[in-house]
């Protein structure tokens, strides 16, 4: 099981917007999990300002580099 937790710093703007790149890269990042076999990981996401305008294919695919990435290190 992994554990996602995301954080998005005051630089990233109002609260609205800091929400909506947390909801935005939680979800990108629970899409591309469950198809990886990987476990026993805590993941720290942070957030930083192109998350907030970046497209939803673009999380995807940048949540799934880092995944392969991490899994990678296994």
């Amino acid at each position: 099981m992994i554990r996602l937790a995301v954080t998005a710093p005051r630089t990233l703007g109002r609260s609205v917007a800091r929400n909506r790149a947390r909801r935005r890269l939680r979800e990108a990042f629970r899409v591309e999990i469950v198809p990886l076999d990987i476990a026993g990981h805590d993941l720290l996401i942070v957030a930083r300002s192109p998350a907030s305008t970046a497209g939803h294919a673009a999380l995807r695919a940048a949540a799934r580099e880092a995944l392969l990435r991490l899994d990678a290190r296994q």
